[in-house]
C-alpha cells in the first residue's frame, strides 16, 4: 500500500507569443481537466482546509505554499475549480482519500503552477453498509439489561412519577449533550478512543487506555449475566418449569409455593419461593461459597453457557461493522417485539393496575432528597453510556456529513422511552404477583438488580398460562439485550487498538478479536465460581461507576476547555453545515462538567453499601473495589507523566506541545511544486 503516483503538470506561459484568446482557451482546457478529475474522485475526495478553524464556518486558504494542508475527509461539496484570479492562491482539485495524488493550480506572477499533493495509498476506512445499521447498533448498545431492571426499580424507589422530573432534567442538560459530543467527535476525527486524542489534546491520551481497561472489566462480569439467562432459557424447554415446584434436588425444607390458590401453605419470614431457590441454589450455587474470601469451584454448566455466548460474540464482530451491523437487525429489534408482547400480556393479568399505580404514583416530597437527584443523574449517564469509547468507535465509521445531531436526539429518546416502557412491563407483572399472594406491591418488589428478573419475574411467568412460551421469549430477550451491549463494548476496544497500531493489526483483525475474546473469557472465570455472584456485584459497583464518570469528566474538560468549544463547534459546522446553538455550548462548557462532578462527589461522600442476598461485604472488599477502579483511571496521570518526560525541549515547550492538537487527517502529505516553464 506504499505505492505512490505523481501527476505531472503542464505549465502555461502567461505572456509572450500568445493572444488573449489562446490564453483563455488554454486556461479553460486545463480547468476542465482538473474538474473532470475532481468529479471522478468525488467519492473519496478530500476537502483541503487550513487547520485551526477557530471561527465559525470553513475558511479559504490564503497562506503561502509552505502551509500544511490538513483535515482530509470526504465531502459532498467539493471546491469549485473555477476560482478566478485574486480570490486566493489555490483553485480546484481534490485529494483522493485512497492514495495517489491530485493537482491544485496556483498562480505565481506570470506562471500558472500545478501543486501536486502526494499521498501514500492507504487502506480505506470501513463504513456502515446502511444508516440503519449504525442507528440499530447505537440503540442496541444504549438499551441494555439495565433498562429492564434498573430503571423501574429506581423509579418506584425514588417517588414514582415524581422521579421522571429529575430524570428528564438530567437527560436534557447532562446525558444528551454528552451523547451528542461523543458522536460528533468520533465522526469528525474518524478515530477510536486512543488515537483520537492526538487531534484533541495529546496529554489526555491516557483517557483512551483507561476506557479500554474499563471495557475489559465490564466484559469480565456483564456476559456472565447472559450466561445465567442462557441457563434459564435451556431450562425452559419443558412442560413444567423447574422453578415452579419444591420437589427438586436443590430445594430445602423452607421452600413454599405460596399463591392465593394454595390454601394449605403458610408463608413465614424464613420461607423461600421455588424460583428463589432455583436461582440461588441451582444456577448460582452461592450456598456453596461462604463469601469472596472463598469462591469455590467453577460451575461447568455456566462455563459452557458463557463459552457459547462468547462464540456468538466472536462471529458477530470478527469482520467489523459490516457483520455486526447485520446481526443487530435481530438483536436490537427482537427485544422490542418481546417487550410489546409482555406488556400486552401483563396488562391483561388480574391486579396489573396495582403495579402500574405503584410504579407511577408521584411522591413529590422525595424530590427534596438529594438521593433522588443522584440516582437520576447516575441512571441517565449509565443508560446512555457516554465515556465507554463505543459512541466514538461507531460514529467513526459514519460518512463525514452524516447528521449525527439528529442521530443523537433520536437514539437517546428511544433509549429513555424504552426504560419508561420497561417499567410497565415489570410492574404489571408485579401487581399480578401481589394480587396472587394477597400482599402489597412493595413487599413483592423488594428485590433489585438481576434478582428482580431471575426470581420475581421468572416466578410470575411460571404462574401464567402458556408459561413455557413466555419464559423462552423472555430469557431470549435478555440474551439479545446483553449481546448488543457486548458487541458495542468490545468494538470500542477493537477500534481503539486497531487505529492506534494500524501497521501491526490492520490485516490481523480476526486474530486480534479472537485473542481479545479469549482474554475476556479467562477474566470472567472468577464470576463462574460458586461465589461468582459476589464478584459480579463487586465489579458492578466499583470497577465501572466512579472510574468511568471521572474519565468522562476529564474528556469534557479536554474537549471544551483545551481543544476549545469554538473549534469543536466549527468542526461540527464543517460536517453538518450549521453551528451548534448556545444551549449546547453552555452545556459542554459548564453544565456537563458540573453534572459529572456532582455524581463523582456523591460517590465519594456516600459510598455504596454493597450487599447481596444475606452476605454483607466485609470492609476489605471496599478497599479491593476502589483498587480495581483506580487501576483503570491511573492510566490518565501515568500517561501525562510519560508524555512530558519523553517530549523534547524545555518544560514550557513540552507543556505547550502536550496541549496542542495535531492536524486532523490521515497522515501528513507533501506539497510538490512543479516550476518548469
Amino acid at each position: 500500500m506504499e505505492t505512490k503516483e505523481i501527476m505531472m503538470s503542464t505549465m502555461l506561459k502567461m505572456d509572450g507569443g500568445e493572444t488573449e484568446e489562446e490564453r483563455d482557451k488554454g486556461r479553460q482546457v486545463e480547468e476542465e481537466e482538473v474538474g473532470e478529475e475532481e468529479g471522478s474522485q468525488h467519492e473519496n475526495g478530500r476537502l483541503m482546509l487550513a487547520d485551526g478553524l477557530a471561527e465559525k464556518g470553513p475558511k479559504t486558504l490564503s497562506s503561502g505554499l509552505g502551509q500544511q494542508v490538513s483535515n482530509g475527509f470526504p465531502t459532498s461539496t467539493p471546491q469549485s475549480p473555477r476560482e478566478g484570479p485574486g480570490t486566493g492562491p489555490f483553485s480546484g482539485g481534490t485529494v483522493p482519500g485512497s492514495g495517489g495524488s491530485a493537482g491544485t493550480t496556483v498562480q505565481l506572477g506570470g506562471l500558472r503552477t500545478l501543486v501536486v499533493q502526494q499521498t501514500s495509498l492507504e487502506r480505506p476506512r470501513e463504513t456502515w453498509s446502511k444508516k440503519m445499521d449504525f442507528l440499530l447498533s447505537v440503540i442496541g448498545y444504549a438499551v441494555d439489561l439495565g433498562n429492564v431492571w434498573r430503571f423501574p426499580y429506581i423509579c418506584y424507589q425514588n417517588g414514582g412519577g415524581a422521579f421522571l422530573l429529575p430524570y428528564l432534567l438530567m437527560a436534557v442538560f447532562g446525558g444528551v449533550p454528552l451523547f451528542y459530543m461523543e458522536l460528533a467527535l468520533g465522526q469528525f476525527h474518524r478515530s477510536g478512543c486512543i488515537s483520537i486524542w492526538k487531534h484533541i489534546c495529546p496529554i489526555f491520551k491516557g483517557i483512551g487506555f483507561a476506557i479500554c481497561i474499563i471495557a475489559l472489566y465490564i466484559a469480565f462480569y456483564y456476559n456472565t449475566i447472559m450466561a445465567w439467562a442462557l441457563y434459564y432459557l435451556l431450562s425452559s424447554f419443558r412442560s413444567t418449569l423447574p422453578w415452579t415446584t419444591c420437589s427438586n434436588s436443590w430445594n430445602t425444607a423452607n421452600c413454599n409455593r405460596y399463591m392465593s390458590t394454595d390454601h394449605n401453605v403458610s408463608w413465614s419470614n424464613s420461607s423461600t419461593s421455588p424460583a428463589e431457590e432455583f436461582y440461588t441454589r441451582h444456577v448460582l450455587q452461592v450456598h456453596l461459597s461462604p463469601g469472596l474470601h472463598q469462591l469455590g469451584s467453577i460451575s461447568w454448566q455456566l462455563a459452557l453457557c458463557l463459552l457459547f455466548i462468547f462464540t456468538i460474540v466472536y462471529f458477530s464482530i470478527w469482520k467489523g461493522v459490516k457483520t455486526s451491523g447485520k446481526v443487530v437487525w435481530v438483536t436490537a429489534t427482537f427485544p422490542y417485539l418481546v417487550l410489546l408482547v409482555l406488556l400486552v400480556r401483563g396488562a391483561t393479568l388480574p391486579g396489573a393496575w396495582r403495579g402500574v399505580v405503584f410504579y407511577l404514583k408521584p411522591d413529590w416530597e422525595k424530590l427534596l432528597s438529594t438521593t433522588v437527584w443522584i440516582d437520576a443523574a447516575a441512571q441517565i449517564f449509565f443508560s446512555l453510556g457516554p465515556g465507554f469509547g463505543v459512541l466514538l468507535a461507531f460514529a467513526s465509521y459514519n460518512p463525514f456529513h452524516n447528521n449525527c445531531y439528529k442521530d443523537a436526539l433520536v437514539t437517546s429518546s428511544v433509549n429513555c422511552l424504552t426504560s419508561f416502557m420497561s417499567g410497565f412491563v415489570i410492574f404489571t407483572v408485579l401487581g399480578y404477583m401481589a394480587e396472587m399472594r394477597q400482599q402489597d406491591v412493595d413487599t413483592v418488589a423488594k428485590d433489585a438488580g438481576p434478582s428482580l428478573l431471575f426470581i420475581i419475574y421468572a416466578e410470575a411467568i411460571a404462574n401464567m398460562p402458556a408459561a413455557t412460551f413466555f419464559a423462552i421469549i423472555f430469557f431470549l430477550m435478555l440474551i439479545m439485550l446483553g449481546l448488543d451491549s457486548t458487541f458495542a463494548g468490545l468494538e470500542g476496544v477493537i477500534t481503539a487498538v486497531l487505529d492506534e497500531f494500524p501497521q501491526v493489526l490492520a490485516k490481523r483483525r480476526e486474530a486480534f478479536v479472537l485473542g481479545l475474546v479469549c482474554v475476556c473469557y479467562l477474566g470472567a472465570l472468577s464470576t463462574l465460581t460458586y461465589g461468582g455472584a459476589y464478584v459480579v456485584k463487586l465489579f458492578e459497583e466499583y470497577a465501572t461507576g466512579p472510574a468511568v464518570i471521572t474519565v468522562v469528566f476529564l474528556e469534557v474538560i479536554a474537549v471544551s476547555w483545551f481543544y476549545g468549544t469554538n473549534r469543536f463547534c466549527s468542526d461540527i459546522q464543517l460536517m453538518l453545515g450549521f453551528y451548534p446553538g448556545c444551549f449546547w455550548r453552555v452545556c459542554w462548557v459548564a453544565i456537563c462538567p458540573c453534572f459529572l462532578l456532582f455524581i463523582i462527589i456523591t460517590f465519594l461522600v456516600f459510598p455504596p453499601e454493597v450487599r447481596l442476598f444475606n452476605y454483607q461485604y466485609p470492609p476489605w472488599t471496599t478497599v479491593l473495589g476502589y483498587c480495581i477502579g483506580v487501576s483503570s483511571f491511573i492510566c490518565v496521570p501515568a500517561y501525562m507523566v510519560f508524555y512530558l518526560l519523553q517530549a523534547k525541549g524545555t518544560f514550557k515547550q513540552r507543556l505547550l506541545k502536550s496541549i496542542t492538537p495535531e492536524p486532523s487527517g490521515e497522515g501528513h502529505r507533501d506539497l510538490i511544486i512543479t516550476n518548469a516553464v
